[in-house]
């Protein structure tokens, strides 16, 4: 670990950590990011938000005599609100955010500034993450190995780029306003990572997957979690869908490649993640108090939840027609 006490020296990377009562889970990480292994200089800036256990107590014994690490209070509940307030306190010129249940690996930092160097363009990028725990269900990890570029101004797809492992350029975080603080987990609409994602892109600014930056990811989470972190991944996309649906200038480009993610779920389970992610649209556009949108949007809503079970319904009688068929041929055969 670089230790640099001099407030003065220009900070490379800030590496920014939000946590919320598990003060029990954090050894893993503060391992991991006393093993960082670089000549750069970093901070690591933890936010503590509204922790109720024993965190705040934890953290501060851990950073005694560590003068690499900062903790901050966050008292609004949120992730978005968390990260917003971590990256406003941060002194790098590279912002990088990673879970508190995420354990970087060595060269996180001089990869995070190779990434970086490589791409000029960038505003944003994303990086590898591993499942730490092969018992663990195969889920929020990407072990992408080949360079992904995403278009500044365009529609990128929720989950391609994720806030286990995801770092900006300050500029591009001023440029496009830093995180929402009113999204992420904690709140009704957990999407702060693919709303910061899309935000930096419309301010103009590439945004690319870099296999270089690695984490691993301990999340814990069994096949019987499942279910309930797939529904709360459908309101996050229902909520950014919103988001950028009600702003003018994203609003055509988000719709069709929201239409264009549910003509490929043409299937019942596809049908729910549509209704769900409807829904959750509803219930942030209600939020910002945009009735007149809101009355717009639900017949067509209605119209297009409409035309997909019809869809699905067809699609589903033609599969089975086909296994039939299928079925048939082989007795013939036989």
């Amino acid at each position: 670990m670089t230790v640099d006490a001099d407030p003065t020296r220009e900070i490379e990377v800030s590496i920014v950590i939000c946590t919320r009562n598990r003060a029990s889970r954090l050894s893993g990480t503060l391992g991991a990011l006393r093993a960082l292994s670089t000549g750069r200089h970093y901070e690591v800036i933890w936010v503590d938000n509204a922790s109720t256990d024993d965190t705040a107590a934890v953290l501060q014994r851990e950073f005694a005599h560590d003068a690499v690490s900062r903790y901050i209070l966050g008292e609004q509940i949120g992730l978005g609100a968390a990260r917003n307030l971590g990256w406003q306190n941060a002194r790098g010129r590279i912002v990088a955010f990673t879970d508190d249940d995420c354990y970087p690996s060595p060269d996180y930092v001089d990869a995070i500034l190779a990434a970086f160097a490589d791409h000029p363009d960038a505003g944003v990028i994303g990086g590898r993450i591993l499942l730490h725990n092969p018992k663990h269900a195969q889920v929020t990890i990407d072990e992408g190995q080949t360079v992904r570029k995403y278009q500044r101004r365009s529609y990128v797809r929720p989950g391609v780029l994720q806030g286990a492992n995801i770092a900006f350029r300050r500029d591009a975080l001023v440029a496009a306003n830093g995180m929402d603080p009113e999204l992420g987990a904690g709140t009704p609409f957990p999407c702060e990572d693919i709303d910061a994602i899309v935000a930096v892109l419309w301010a103009g600014y590439e945004g690319y997957f870099d296999p270089r930056p690695i984490v691993r990811h301990d999340h814990g989470r069994t096949v019987a979690d499942m279910p309930a972190l797939l529904r709360s991944y459908d309101r996050g996309r229902g909520s950014f869908y919103a988001k950028y649906i009600l702003r003018p200038d994203t609003r055509l480009t988000i719709l069709l490649g929201w239409l264009w993610s549910a003509w490929h779920r043409r299937n019942w389970a596809g049908l729910r993640v549509l209704r769900i992610e409807m829904a959750t649209a509803a219930q942030y556009t209600r939020s910002k108090r945009r009735y007149g949108a809101l009355l717009i949007a639900m017949p067509i809503g209605a119209l297009v939840l409409s035309f997909q079970f019809v869809v699905t319904c067809a699609s589903e009688a033609l599969s089975r027609l086909a296994k039939q068929l299928n079925a048939h041929s082989r007795r013939l055969k036989a």
